[in-house]
């Protein structure tokens, strides 16, 4: 009744009340606003607080992965430059040692083919003349050929195809000594004598004869090392040395002086070796024969005690004889 009757009677007052009371409504409604409003900013500041961690977890990761694989490329760059290192070494001595047999086989190749042009140019090689019907111009024709001369080359002109190598070889042997040169090369030097006598022995002997010794056993060894190296540069496994003394004692001494000389092992003395011991001449005949069946040269040394040489080794196309004075072989005989 009464607010009847106030709304009756004061119809303003009605209406500001309903104003207010809508007002108040739209306060409560926009507080609500407001606190949704904050709840969202926080929740998305959350969320942009959750995305810059998870970058800088990223960004972290990739620097510390760059940084390995930095040092990781620096470590195989270093590798890399000690392999190449070693390569560039390996592949040298390979290379050099390469070249030095290829250069000792064209040699060989180029004394073989010296060798066999020579003895192509030795051939005898006559024609038959076919005679249908004999007359007497036939005949004098014959006796003419008969009265030819057949030039047979010299002894000392055997090794002169080879004589540029041998050459080069005496220059090397005046040389200083190389003490770590290939086995079957001369490791040491000799005096202009020697050379000399190497010379002739070569050049005017042809490659057999008997030399004056050189005084002692270690010196005629030095010279024949010089000989054999020099015949392996010409003949390359083509030859084989026999060398003869009659004592064990004196093939034990040629055994060390060509070994030290030449730089080999006992492996290369032995019958399928480079070098052969005899006590015996008949030894040596007998293998000497049966290299050259096998188209094989022998190269006989005979030592300076020997007082004598067997008449079928002067056959042979290579071979030495140290003469010893009396009284070189007499005190070979009273170390022996």
């Amino acid at each position: 009744m009464k607010n009847t009757e106030i709304s009756n009677k004061n119809p303003d007052k009605e209406l500001i009340l309903e104003e207010s009371i809508s007002n108040d409504k739209t306060k409560e409604i926009s507080k609500k606003n407001t606190t949704q409003n904050k709840k969202a900013d926080s929740k998305s500041d959350k969320s942009n607080k959750s995305f810059d961690e998870i970058s800088n977890e990223i960004f972290s990761d990739l620097v510390s992965k760059k940084v390995s694989l930095v040092k990781k490329i620096k470590e195989l760059e270093a590798k890399k430059i000690e392999l190449e290192k070693d390569i560039e070494s390996n592949f040298k001595g390979q290379s050099d040692n390469i070249a030095k047999r290829v250069k000792g086989f064209q040699e060989y190749l180029t004394g073989a083919l010296q060798n066999l042009s020579q003895n192509v140019d030795k051939l005898e090689l006559v024609s038959q003349p076919i005679i249908v019907k004999p007359s007497p111009l036939d005949e004098k024709k014959q006796i003419n050929s008969t009265d030819k001369v057949v030039n047979v080359p010299a002894l000392s002109e055997t090794f002169k195809p080879d004589e540029q190598i041998i050459k080069s070889c005496f220059s090397t042997f005046t040389e200083q000594p190389d003490f770590y040169a290939e086995p079957w090369k001369l490791r040491r030097s000799l005096d202009s004598s020697d050379i000399e006598i190497m010379d002739d022995w070569f050049f005017n002997m042809g490659g057999r004869g008997s030399l004056e010794s050189r005084g002692s056993r270690q010196k005629n060894a030095l010279l024949s090392a010089g000989l054999i190296s020099i015949l392996g540069e010409l003949y390359g496994d083509q030859f084989q040395t026999l060398i003869l003394a009659s004592q064990p004692e004196r093939l034990g001494e040629w055994r060390r002086i060509l070994q030290d000389a030449l730089g080999l092992t006992r492996d290369d003395f032995g019958p399928n070796s480079g070098i052969v011991l005899f006590e015996r001449p008949e030894g040596v005949i007998e293998r000497a024969d049966r290299l050259e069946a096998n188209e094989e040269l022998p190269f006989i040394i005979i030592d300076a005690a020997e007082t004598s040489v067997e008449i079928p080794i002067l056959q042979f196309p290579l071979w030495i004889a140290f003469a010893g004075s009396d009284n070189e072989i007499y005190d070979d005989l009273e170390l022996n």
